[in-house]
């Protein structure tokens, strides 16, 4: 749907400044200020996953700061995007809100000066957050070569515990595994920017790991192999697809991205969900040299990501992605 929105509308005139647009979905916009420095600016903003408003406030932070980091650039600035039903949700509410997006921001050092509110029938918050990169470290969806080996740097299933977040049906220790997993930044994300042994990054989210995984494949001229048995899937995610909660935007994902896909024909219903499931603040998908790997998975684990993974490598035929 979102490509046949934006199928008709005009390209931007050519810009030699402009370094990264919308050509190929990447993560963020990216503009040259110097000989050395860019700009990077992406907005990002959602309804409520969770029924606390701080952890909310959190969430959406968190997810909108992440794509700076996945373009290897560092969040510098960011505006808070608020709409609010004000008849419904009460001032302290709203309060707790910006506050739990103001704390994410305020650890790494992110000023929130201003931003722009309105009265909505449902409730929104994110950010529109600005960032700095040097342009000899930017980072795009694009740039996988033959070989490289794939790191996942969270473990996925958020969609599924959202889901059950929304029904009613999550419980406590799968509440606080959403909590630590989507307001875990992805701040690693400016450290590989520094690294030419990482040719290609984007983070986990609304497209499932199939559906970015895919970009960065047809993007780059490579095919995948994915090994399923390596992928890091949060525990109470698991239960939860397994136990066949699901979600709207699985079975779109599926049908946007499943050209290309070739999945073992036993593959049970719940892990075919979950390689599509929509995340919120997911995790960084990285393309590194293979020589690199096990040095670049180690940093990722000694920053606190301790489900990182290498969970396949880039080659030069086949199908766009094999699940093995």
């Amino acid at each position: 749907m979102l490509r046949e929105l934006l199928a008709n509308l005009p390209r931007p005139e050519p810009d030699a400044d402009l370094l990264v647009g919308n050509d190929t979905g990447d993560d963020a916009a990216i503009y040259r200020i110097d000989e050395s420095r860019a700009m990077v600016a992406t907005t990002d903003f959602f309804m409520p996953v969770v029924d606390d408003p701080f952890d909310f406030g959190r969430i959406s932070a968190t997810n909108a700061l992440s794509d700076v980091y996945a373009v290897g650039g560092r969040p510098v600035l960011a505006l808070a995007i608020v709409g609010m039903p004000i008849d419904k949700v009460s001032t302290d509410v709203i309060q707790r809100v910006l506050a739990g997006g103001a704390a994410v921001c305020k650890a790494v050092g992110v000023p929130i000066p201003g931003g722009h509110s309105i009265d909505t029938l449902e409730p929104i918050y994110g950010l529109a957050a600005i960032g700095m990169v040097d342009i000899d470290n930017i980072k795009r969806n694009i740039g996988a070569r033959p070989g490289d080996a794939l790191i996942l740097g969270k473990g996925i299933g958020t969609g599924f515990l959202a889901a059950a977040m929304k029904a009613g049906t999550l419980s406590p220790e799968g509440y606080r595994e959403m909590i630590d997993c989507t307001t875990r930044l992805n701040d690693i994300g400016a450290a590989l920017g520094e690294r030419a042994d990482v040719h290609a990054m984007t983070d986990i989210t609304g497209f499932g790991l199939l559906g970015h995984l895919s970009e960065v494949c047809q993007g780059s001229h490579v095919s995948a192999l994915l090994d399923l048995d390596a992928v890091p899937i949060l525990p109470a995610g698991r239960a939860l697809a397994q136990a066949g909660v699901n979600t709207g935007a699985t079975g779109r994902n599926r049908v946007a991205f499943s050209d290309g896909v070739a999945l073992p024909a036993d593959l049970p219903d719940w892990q075919n969900n979950m390689l599509y499931d929509p995340q919120t603040a997911g995790p960084l998908l990285v393309a590194c040299d293979p020589g690199a790997a096990d040095e670049i998975l180690a940093l990722f684990h000694a920053r606190g990501y301790a489900a990182a993974a290498i969970i396949g490598h880039c080659q030069t035929d086949g199908p766009v992605i094999t699940v093995r």
